[in-house]
């Protein structure tokens, strides 16, 4: 059986746990406490030396570690991953926008906000990160204006990809009222049919 280790407010251990849900793969779920260091164990860095998580343990012992590539690996021969070329390209397009222009500026001011303390040092880079994180949804915006979905005009590992930290954006103080077409696309991923929350364990 397949095994996720993972951190439940993650939005890159839910993408993982999205995708798996959306496949109905089984598999098991091992918690990992970020902030209590649970992932810098000897243990843990000899199955991912960057001691992060999603990781996910394949049956065979290998270990994967890197949410977008956890989605490519699942997704690949499901209707998930484009077949076509070209829209397979414009997925990791996405993919790799929701990585270095997307994350840092979305995710990153959430885990501040949640994680740290009011006194943290850290509170200084929200100004710079919030607005990039708006720069970033205003991209999207653009996109989806006319279009429906990020990748061949359905529903993919791009839209799983940019939906896990762009529905908890509020969480890090961003406002989504002025990117209505983003709003909407919120609603059509979470329309999708097995579609879970970010809260959700599997049993």
């Amino acid at each position: 059986m397949l095994t996720l280790y993972d951190y439940l407010d993650s939005g890159n251990g839910y993408k993982a746990r999205l995708l798996l849900a959306q496949l109905d793969l089984r598999y098991r779920r091992v918690e990992r406490d970020i902030m209590a260091g649970e992932t810098r164990t000897p243990e843990f860095l000899a199955k991912n030396p960057n001691g992060r998580i999603p990781m996910l343990e394949l049956d065979s012992g290998v270990c994967l570690a890197e949410s977008n590539a956890i989605l490519w690996y699942l997704g690949v021969g499901s209707p998930f991953v484009p077949d076509e070329p070209l829209a397979q390209s414009q997925a990791l397009q996405w993919m790799f926008f929701e990585q270095y222009s997307h994350e840092p500026y979305v995710a990153t001011p959430r885990f501040i906000l949640k994680h740290l303390p009011a006194d943290s040092p850290r509170r200084a880079e929200l100004p710079d990160r919030l607005a990039r994180g708006r720069a970033a949804l205003d991209v999207m915006e653009t996109h989806l204006k006319t279009h429906a979905y990020f990748a061949g005009e359905r529903y993919s590992v791009a839209d799983i990809a940019l939906y896990a930290y762009t529905h908890v954006a509020h969480e890090a103080q961003l406002d989504l009222a002025p990117f209505p077409a983003v709003r909407h696309w919120l609603a059509r991923v979470a329309s999708q049919p097995k579609h879970i929350q970010i809260t959700f364990e599997p049993s």
